[in-house]
């Protein structure tokens, strides 16, 4: 049985005496009018009856911890694998289906290496994480229907398993106790698969729970520390293999869970969400297409920064740092962007950057372009993959172009677009034979 509540009716398989309908034998219902006809003094009643059930979602609850949602059906668009694991099950939202069930043995495998490796017993970790469960409990979306003793141990069992991950990449698993061949830890490209089910939304454990699972390994609370080692462990996912990780530790979307700390470790260290809006403009393009843009005289460079994100324009040139794309970019990338459209004051720094690059890139020829310019590096099968790429990522993405980072550079790059296309067109006008 799911862990979470949808909150839908459950579907009768027939329907009850009192709501079965006749039909006549043209097909057509027939419902007596007097069944249909209810007096408004018996809605009001069936209401306030309504009204008087109690509803956990009414009481008072911490929202302002909610950071782990599920992933709306507008941006899932059919497709479910972007966002679902395929090999562990990480909080509650996946927790005992059937497909991840393997994984288990492992989780309780990895929780008995680390008792024995401290000398620990179970004891206080259990109440440890008992103490923490409401605030663990308010940072999921919808309502847990979990018991407090499941819910408990599967916050102990898979926080220990993720903290078992995020030091055997920094420390080395056999410098753990794991042998070197290793059903989980030895084997690379399931570690790999392992890594990208925990960059999911759906798939996150609280960062305070890890905090204080590793705390008690250790004997002594080190703030930061999880989100230093889930930094290291995610190192080959970042889409900017010259760039250098950045964490601010101010930053409280930092502190939620390991794909807060990716996430947040994108942008630039200063980044904050703009609170004004831009004055309306005459367009509404974001950016050209690259073919475009050089038909208008506007160079495209690479440039090398700290920060995948952060593309200029100055004297004509259109500076964008290296983008590196693999296999785990898409689910990666669809993660990030349901995170920005869920999470409140969030900016859209992902999304905005998703979004000029749809607007960039139109055909596999702008890609070979960028190709050709160590701009984009890829491992798909072709060009025009990176295409479909784009355009996938940003269907049905919501995005207020004027609140992007890249709002002001797009203005003045359109600027400069349409001063150049007005000038060809006067000269055609005053000089046709010139420009045959």
């Amino acid at each position: 049985m799911a862990a979470v509540e949808s909150g839908l009716p459950q579907v009768q398989k027939e329907p009850s005496e009192a709501l079965q309908i006749g039909v006549k034998s043209n097909g057509i219902e027939s419902i007596p009018k007097d069944e249909l006809r209810l007096s408004s003094s018996e809605c009001v009643v069936s209401i306030k009856e309504i009204l008087a059930q109690p509803c956990q979602e009414d009481e008072e609850r911490p929202w302002e911890k909610l950071s782990i949602y599920q992933i709306p059906l507008y941006l899932k668009n059919g497709e479910d694998k972007a966002y679902v694991p395929q090999i562990v099950s990480l909080g509650p939202y996946h927790h005992g289906k059937k497909p991840l069930r393997p994984m288990e043995q492992h989780k309780l495998r990895c929780l008995r290496c680390i008792l024995k490796r401290f000398n620990h017993d179970i004891g206080p970790y259990l109440d440890s994480v008992k103490k923490e469960e409401e605030a663990a409990r308010a940072c999921y979306e919808g309502t847990i229907s979990m018991s407090s003793d499941d819910f408990v141990q599967m916050m102990v069992l898979d926080g220990c398993f993720v903290i078992e991950l995020l030091r055997g990449v920094s420390m080395g698993f056999e410098e753990l106790g794991y042998s070197p061949n290793d059903p989980i830890f030895s084997m690379r490209l399931l570690m790999v698969k392992i890594q990208q089910d925990m960059i999911m939304l759906e798939n996150q454990i609280p960062l305070s729970i890890l905090d204080l699972l590793l705390g008690l390994q250790l004997g002594v609370l080190i703030p930061g520390l999880v989100a230093r080692l889930s930094m290291q462990f995610f190192d080959s996912l970042h889409p900017n293999f010259s760039g250098e990780w950045i964490f601010n530790r101010s930053s409280n979307l930092g502190r939620l869970h390991c794909l807060g700390v990716f996430w947040q470790s994108m942008l630039p260290f200063n980044s904050t969400r703009s609170e004004t809006k831009q004055q309306p403009r005459s367009w509404k393009l974001f950016i050209r297409c690259l073919t475009e843009l050089r038909d208008a005289r506007i160079k495209i460079r690479l440039t090398y920064t700290d920060n995948w994100g952060d593309i200029r324009f100055r004297d004509r040139i259109l500076w964008i740092p290296q983008l590196v794309i693999h296999d785990g970019t898409r689910s990666l990338f669809l993660n990030l962007i349901a995170f920005e459209q869920c999470h409140f004051n969030c900016s859209n720094y992902v999304t905005s950057y998703v979004v000029f690059m749809h607007n960039l890139i139109k055909s596999p020829e702008d890609v070979r372009y960028l190709r050709n310019k160590r701009i984009i590096m890829h491992c798909l099968g072709s060009d025009a993959e990176v295409v479909d790429l784009f355009n996938e990522l940003s269907q049905k993405v919501a995005l207020d172009i004027e609140d992007s980072y890249l709002y002001d550079l797009s203005t003045e790059v359109e600027l400069r677009c349409f001063n150049w296309y007005s000038r060809i067109e006067s000269l055609q006008i005053k000089c046709p034979n010139k420009m045959d």
